[in-house]
């Protein structure tokens, strides 16, 4: 038998709920916060119509549902597993006040560090437990932690961006567990993700008739990061050592690396780092003439070659995946830019 023919018809239909929930949730948000919260662009903005923001409630009650599952089918696992859904609900709350009206940056972080913390007490170790000393290890993954979650947001910026990446990042996850590469409590907490970010995918694909809004990108990469950092120190019997971890870093490769260059190159260049931006590699490549639906049909391409890579190359040979990951994103920026570098050929890349 296959590995997926193993899949339990439970865990296929916590599945099946998740996606029907996001999906039917995300369409009756759309006329409700059409009156509430509408997203007029500026000249900052990517889009060029007012459009209303919080479809991410969508998404996060499917994910209520799957994660509510997950817990009653792997109870073995659930305190940390509650205690991370719980971490996220507050994010959620908090984000979607942020969505009605903007408050200030200092509420969030502690929002957003409080969750880290409550999350990583919950874990009780964090990514590097096997490369670095246990104080060292918390500190440098909640940081990190902390700037994957701000990052997935930062990184929701044009149609079907956000929600395609929880679906790849979310599916390769739970193919790593069906295969055995990660814990099998994660198949239905990461596919839960997927499916969610799907049926939201279905409104918000371009033209998007809504978008995620912090309500669904900031809890959606806090959850996203808690299952990264259980896969990362996975162990089993059939990878090479840590193979979790680098599985856990090819995945999101894409928007990290974009996220993480572009924040670079801004404070190099003394420039605020709150300061509302378009210099994004997506971002420059819409600026350049490719519309929404072009520029993340090509990321969700890159997307699967990076699954492809976790699940494939990083069980037997760790380093050299996640090197041949690296330079397939670098190729990915410069098949984005090059209609920018058509445009102005003395136009950095």
């Amino acid at each position: 038998m296959t590995a997926f023919s193993q899949i339990p018809l439970a865990v296929l239909t916590v599945v099946a709920a998740a996606f029907l929930v996001g999906l039917a949730a995300t369409r009756l948000a759309i006329p409700v916060l059409t009156r509430r919260v509408l997203d007029v662009p500026n000249d900052r903005s990517s889009h060029t119509t007012p459009t209303p923001r919080g479809g991410g409630l969508g998404v996060m009650a499917g994910v209520l549902v799957g994660w509510a599952g997950g817990i009653l089918l792997y109870p073995e696992t659930s305190q940390a597993t509650a205690v991370a859904l719980l971490a996220a609900l507050l994010l959620m709350i908090v984000s979607f006040l942020d969505d009605l009206k903007p408050r200030p940056a200092s509420m969030r972080l502690l929002a957003q560090i409080a969750a880290v913390a409550i999350g990583l007490y919950a874990l009780g170790h964090g990514a590097f437990r096997d490369l670095l000393p246990g104080p060292v290890d918390l500190a440098l993954t909640g940081f990190l932690w902390l700037w994957f979650l701000n990052l997935f947001n930062f990184m929701d910026g044009i149609d079907g961006l956000a929600g395609g990446e929880g679906v790849s990042v979310g599916f390769g996850l739970g193919l790593a567990a069906v295969l055995g590469f990660a814990p099998a409590d994660i198949l239905p907490l990461s596919w839960s993700i997927a499916v969610a970010a799907l049926g939201f995918l279905i409104w918000n694909w371009h033209p998007a008739k809504i978008f995620m809004g912090d309500v669904g990108s900031v809890p959606l990469g806090y959850l996203l990061g808690f299952l990264l950092i259980r896969v990362a120190t996975a162990e089993t019997e059939i990878t090479a050592p840590h193979a979790g971890l680098a599985i856990a870093l090819i995945l999101p490769l894409y928007f990290v690396m974009d996220a993480s260059i572009t924040l670079i190159r801004r404070l190099l260049r003394g420039e605020k780092p709150t300061e509302a931006h378009r210099e994004h590699v997506y971002q420059r490549a819409v600026i350049a003439g490719q519309s929404h639906g072009a520029v993340t049909a090509r990321i969700l391409i890159l997307n699967a070659l990076l699954v492809m890579l976790a699940v494939l190359a990083a069980p037997l040979l760790p380093v050299p995946a996640l090197a041949v990951a690296v330079i397939l994103v670098l190729v990915g920026f410069r098949i984005l830019l090059a209609p920018e570098r058509v445009k102005d050929p003395e136009s950095p890349s």
